[in-house]
């Protein structure tokens, strides 16, 4: 946890805030404490979010679908405002290690251990399930390890919706990439099983310390989750034979949670956690996290509630987006796992069953959430198919719209084309498109649109538009360097064309034009971190 600063609000509502455990994309979280002594975490969106009506009445939804989820294996929601200045929400704290820091600090759960997490989870979810809402966002987390059992937390991303419209304008698919299940991926409707299989592929990392579908990029990963089955090498027994189930791809075939919860404790969860659960070493850090917060040392200042003093910016602004807020030892829910962990209970209503960036700074547009394959025949259209990309032969030889080559292949120079000192040449002006392909994994990346002006060093040159399916990434190009047959730029994100939040990346990224002997252009970049995109883009 750390200090306030100066002009950070001391109080909201009728919580004296104690410190700010993280902050992230969405908003900052705070520890909180009511006049009644009762600790909470209290997250504040930006302010730039409160300006959206949009977003007021998502965030409003949440609340009221957050106000619903109870149950012993879930922390409440306490109190809200959705309608303040800048709205908030008030949530149980939980004092304990999240599953991804006990893992990495600890190792794989004893069986016992797993087989209490997953009944007291499964149950959880019997809970949320029954209420016809959907979690959407299981992973390790969002899952807390306390001395008197487990806490789902954090359905703060998921979205709430009525059956009959997204409350969110793109309709991309919200989770988190390995835990996500293969209908969510896809972006077809999202059932309870979607939420079997993401606390299937949660058992087998507490059990063996590793996702049970794992990557080196996301678009990997993803390819995986639909695709291919899980490696589940370390699990044994019925155990693995369970787990095995909650990962069907059909989600026709998965257990529901109350049999999961039945094949793991026949008694009830409740019965396992009390005859210890936690194995020594999770015991004592769970304990020293309750100690601390019984310890904390509550200043004596009293200062009126009123606006908070944040300024407005673009989403990241005070950080990456963590995958739940929270910083500090003993805690959960901050990046990498550690912090307090937080629940603002976010849901979406159950989707019918189906038959079997700021200006001041530069961010690449480029897609984070290259969900290859994935994403295609739910999202793109029938014409792109998993093993067949367009262009893709079916020896995975270079294709003519766009898979092609690796970059380390070469291209003869094409003709010279006219332009001024340093400006675009007149061959590269105009609007190109065309399917990219990550180096890396040999996965696709998704489309890319480039409406190239004439300009040069420093100026913009383009505006681009990268797609995957819903998921949309608008960009700017900023020429650095320039010849008669290849230019360089820099991609940035467009500050006049809002991205998908969350899933488009944070950092500029270089990337190299080519001309192409039949006329195309040749998109490579050397980022690693966004898989090394290439492809052809053609001219429209």
């Amino acid at each position: 946890m750390q200090p306030l600063e100066a002009g950070e609000p001391q109080n909201i509502g009728d919580y004296r805030l104690l410190g700010r455990l993280g902050s992230g994309g969405m908003g900052r979280v705070y520890l909180g404490r009511s006049a009644g002594g009762r600790t909470v975490a209290v997250k504040i969106v930006h302010p730039h979010f409160a300006l959206d009506e949009e977003f007021r009445a998502r965030f409003r939804r949440e609340v009221a679908a957050a106000r619903l989820v109870g149950g012993a294996w879930t922390a409440p929601v306490l109190d809200a405002d959705p309608d303040a200045p800048v709205p908030w929400v008030a949530t149980g704290y939980v004092a304990g290690p999240s599953l991804t820091q006990a893992v990495a600090g600890h190792g794989p759960l004893p069986e016992r251990s797993v087989r209490a997490l997953g009944a007291g989870l499964a149950e959880a979810l019997g809970a949320v399930h029954a209420l016809g809402l959907v979690h959407r966002d299981v992973k390790p987390s969002n899952v807390l390890l306390t001395l008197d059992g487990p806490r789902l937390i954090d359905f703060g991303i998921a979205r709430a919706t009525d059956g009959t419209a997204s409350l969110t304008s793109t309709g991309v698919s919200v989770g988190s990439p390995r835990y996500m299940s293969p209908e969510q991926i896809l972006g077809k409707g999202v059932t309870p099983a979607a939420d079997v299989f993401s606390l299937g592929a949660v058992l087998a990392y507490a059990a063996t310390g590793t996702a049970p579908f794992p990557g080196d990029s996301a678009a990997s990963l993803l390819y995986k989750v639909v695709h291919e089955e899980p490696e589940l090498d370390g699990l044994g027994g019925d155990l693995r034979e369970l787990v095995a189930q909650c990962l069907t791809k059909p989600a026709a075939g998965r257990p529901t949670p109350a049999q999961v919860a039945a094949r793991l404790a026949p008694g009830g969860a409740a019965d396992v956690v009390a005859a210890g659960w936690l194995p020594g070493p999770l015991v004592t850090e769970a304990g020293r996290s309750a100690v601390r917060l019984l310890d904390l040392e509550v200043s004596a200042r009293e200062a009126p509630s009123g606006p908070v003093p944040f300024t407005h910016g673009a989403v990241g602004e005070f950080g990456p987006p963590p995958t739940s807020y929270g910083s500090g030892p003993g805690g959960s829910g901050g990046p990498g796992g550690s912090g307090p962990g937080i629940s603002v209970s976010v849901v979406s209503e159950v989707a019918p069953a189906e038959a079997p960036g700021s200006r001041g700074r530069r961010r690449s547009c480029t897609l984070v959430l290259a969900v290859a394959g994935a994403l295609a025949v739910a999202t793109l259209g029938s014409t792109f198919l998993f093993d067949k990309w367009p262009g893709q032969r079916s020896d995975d030889g270079p294709g003519s719209s766009g898979a092609g080559t690796p970059p380390s292949a070469s291209a003869a120079p094409s003709r010279s084309a006219t332009a001024g000192p340093g400006e675009v040449p007149d061959g590269f002006v105009g609007k190109w498109r065309g399917s990219l392909t990550e180096a890396t994994t040999r996965q696709p990346h998704g489309d890319v649109t480039l409406a190239i002006v004439k300009g040069g060093k420093g100026q913009v040159v383009y505006r681009s538009t990268y797609e995957l399916g819903a998921i949309k990434c608008y960009g700017v190009g900023r020429l650095l360097s320039v010849s008669a047959d290849e230019i360089r730029v820099v991609d940035s994100t467009d500050p006049d064309r809002p991205s998908t939040p969350l899933l488009c990346s944070g950092d500029s990224s270089e990337l190299t034009l080519s001309r192409n002997p039949d006329g195309t252009l040749r998109y490579t970049s050397p980022s690693a971190a966004q898989g090394k995109p290439y492809g052809d883009l053609s001219k429209q």
